[in-house]
């Protein structure tokens, strides 16, 4: 088969919208973190190092001709409190529709908040105004300065300890069609919660709480029954129209778990990602990211610091059927997010989307019909650091795709001491700073995914987009 060409359509580079991140002095500044499309593919969402959400509506014509890739500006940032693990768009988004333009974020140490993707920003006056004396003696309010702040959550969902009432930290969250309910995972926990009553009638209380072990307390928590750890990963089974399946929930300590929401979360089964891994030495610190395939017959399981993907044989056996092997992923803690899309007919099975560290996004093709060490059928180098998210458009013609990391960069002692101040106590502070942090590149980018082209003119184009093979 040949290899398609990605030409650049639009692109960003900047992960905090219309409210800045915080800029330090030691040269800190934000990059992209994760990306989705809406449910109905004309938005994306994503989300930076710096608490900041934003939503980016795609110009019409977007597949048009054009000299230069267009310049994407947020539509919409949230400005969230504290880091957020997960967010989840609503199913049935549609642009329009402004109804549907909602979106769930959960953050450290707050509830489960239900917000709008495009907020309308109040202004207050931040620091209060100070009265200045007028020529005639008089008092007079100063001008002040408006501030934008974001307005309040349409609705809030908890997730409480009964036993400290400290909130739970909400690490994974899965809004599936059709919208009625949505599920986070927690420390040992599942939670359900229902969306589809009217707000003056939603209840902000799980409708139901699903354990992942028999009891935190209990002797079995060690014994290998259950699914022991923080929930990282929330993936829904897609069998039919309004049909969820089973749900795949994996976790920090490389476990995973399917659920069956039609039978009260009844578990399914359990197994333990640790040894397959082992065997097929691709390495892994804990599941991040859980994929059904669009057959829905196999679970792509991908984990923190590893060289490969993990397929898993769901009907029935849930053996390990292949490893997707060519993904430099052992030496950084970051999360490198995979999609899935079906096969061709030549091909058949699925395909797999996935990006790298070193800035390339990778693809295998008859995932499926193949068992054992699989490597990438091609890569395409798209980015100047490390791909945090690569997702296809539900046409499959348009790949959305984002990059960034922090780096330390090292300082010379010696520099540090001959340029300090001669007392002590200044030495010692400058001994004491951190090394710096920098972000080389971060950037949104969208591609248009078009039929191979002869190897010449594939060259041409990819260096004119500033691509390498």
């Amino acid at each position: 088969m040949a290899q398609p060409s990605l030409n650049l359509l639009a692109t960003s580079d900047n992960p905090d919208g219309a409210f800045p991140g915080r800029q330090p002095d030691i040269g800190d500044r934000s990059f992209f973190r994760s990306l989705q499309w809406s449910a109905d593919g004309t938005t994306l969402f994503t989300s930076s190092s710096t608490n900041r959400i934003c939503t980016f509506v795609l110009p019409e014509g977007l597949l048009e001709p054009r000299q230069e890739p267009v310049l994407l500006k947020a539509h919409g940032t949230l400005v969230l409190a504290e880091p957020t693990n997960a967010i989840a768009p609503c199913p049935y988004f549609a642009l329009e529709n402004p109804a549907t333009q909602v979106i769930l974020t959960a953050s450290s140490d707050h509830p489960i908040h239900l917000r709008h993707a495009f907020p309308q920003p109040v202004t207050e006056d931040y620091p209060p105004s100070s009265p200045s004396s007028s020529s005639d003696g008089s008092q007079s309010p100063a001008p002040s300065t408006p501030t934008p702040r974001q307005p309040p959550p349409i609705a809030s969902f908890n997730l409480i300890k009964q036993e400290t009432e400290a909130y739970l930290p909400v690490t994974a969250l899965i809004w599936p069609s059709p919208g009625t309910h949505f599920i986070a995972g927690t420390t040992n926990r599942l939670a359900i919660y229902d969306v589809s009553r009217p707000e003056s009638a939603m209840s902000s209380e799980p409708l139901l709480s699903i354990a992942t072990i028999p009891s935190t307390r209990h002797i079995s928590k060690g014994n290998g029954i259950g699914m022991r750890g923080t929930v990282a990963a929330l993936a829904a089974q897609i069998r039919g129209e309004a049909d969820h399946g089973l749900i795949a929930a994996g976790t920090w300590t490389r476990h995973m778990g399917l659920y069956d929401l039609q039978r009260a979360g009844e578990c399914v089964a359990t197994w333990s990602v640790a040894g397959a891994a082992t065997e097929a030495r691709v390495g892994g610190k804990g599941v991040v990211q859980t994929v059904w395939s669009p057959c829905g017959r196999y679970l792509v399981v991908n984990e923190r610091a590893s060289r490969g993907l993990l397929v898993y044989d769901v009907r029935g056996t849930y053996q390990l059927l292949a490893c997707l092997t060519g993904r430099d992923g052992v030496d950084t803690n970051q999360r490198l997010s995979c999609d899935v899309f079906p096969g061709t007919e030549s091909a058949g099975g699925f395909e797999v989307w996935a990006g790298t560290k070193d800035g390339s996004v990778a693809v295998w093709e008859g995932v499926g019909n193949q068992a054992g060490a699989v490597e990438p059928s091609w890569k395409r180098r798209t980015h100047e650091s490390a791909i945090g998210a690569a997702a296809i458009h539900s046409s499959g013609s348009v790949l959305a795709t984002c990059s960034g990391s922090w780096e330390f960069i090292e300082t010379n002692d010696s520099d540090s001491d001959s340029d300090s101040d001669s007392s002590d106590e200044g030495g010692s502070q400058l001994r004491n700073l951190k090394p710096p942090i920098v972000v080389q590149e971060t950037s949104l980018k969208v591609w248009s995914i078009t039929s191979g082209t002869p190897p010449d003119a594939n060259r041409s184009s990819m260096n004119e987009g500033g691509i390498e093979a």
